[in-house]
């Protein structure tokens, strides 16, 4: 009985390194095919962009302004990805939102988006397009309540730890990094998605924004900072990998 019971164990600890091995090989493969995608992109002069979204409602949506720059910097030295090194801004009620596929928003106030941009929005989001919300403390409820307006029929989602977007590039084994402390509340990474396709992410409670800001504007230390960029990294990977 006891022999039965140890060929058991034994089976299913071989059955989940099988998984796991599995596991690792398609993320390695994905990096490999995206690697080759982005140098057949960088011969045709295509770049990959992030737009950040130029909201109304009185929120401070160009804050952390070093931020986006530095992960751009980051992203650039430390993967294959052929991105473009401006930050660029645009309105949602702007075509130009569709000259991009990575859209990102932030601030500390309110959020508010206007009819067309609601419509705007939504089509870039359900024609591929990859939103990344970062809260930077203030903004949550009255982004919850616009995003309401774009998907009536959706509700964000928390991502488990093992979600792909969390070890796209990077593994981060303890998912979305606590960057900086509002209220002691831990951070939660939430998506919204579009049959099974994750089309936008959330990271709550977490400030990824003030981890990639220059140095000296948060004093964080450097393995803080450096959480926030590859989580930032892993977010733009996953974008274009999904």
């Amino acid at each position: 009985m006891s022999r039965k019971i140890s060929l058991l164990i034994l089976n299913n600890s071989l059955i989940l390194l099988h998984i796991n091995h599995c596991r690792f090989i398609l993320i390695f493969m994905n990096k490999i095919l995206l690697i080759i995608t982005f140098f057949i992109a960088g011969i045709n002069g295509q770049e990959f962009s992030i737009a950040r979204i130029h909201y109304n409602g009185g929120g401070d949506w160009y804050s952390n302004p070093s931020s986006l720059p530095n992960l751009i910097n980051f992203v650039s030295k430390n993967t294959s990805i052929v991105i473009s090194p401006n930050e660029f801004r645009v309105r949602l009620d702007d075509s130009e939102i569709f000259d991009h596929s990575f859209l990102y928003l932030t601030g500390h106030g309110n959020i508010r988006f206007n009819e067309n941009e609601i419509i705007n929005l939504r089509k870039f989001l359900l024609n591929g397009g990859f939103l990344h919300a970062d809260d930077n403390y203030g903004m949550d409820e009255s982004f919850r309540r616009e995003m309401k307006k774009v998907f009536p029929d959706k509700n964000w989602v928390e991502l488990s730890n093992k979600h792909e977007i969390y070890n796209s590039y990077f593994i981060l084994s303890n998912g979305l990094p606590k960057i900086h402390e509002h209220d002691g509340k831990r951070p939660q990474g939430l998506g919204l998605f579009e049959n099974k396709k994750l089309i936008a992410f959330y990271s709550y409670e977490s400030d990824l924004g003030d981890g990639w800001e220059d140095e000296e504007v948060h004093n964080n230390p450097n393995e803080v900072r450096l959480k926030a960029l590859r989580m930032g990294t892993n977010i733009i990977w996953y974008s274009l990998v999904r």
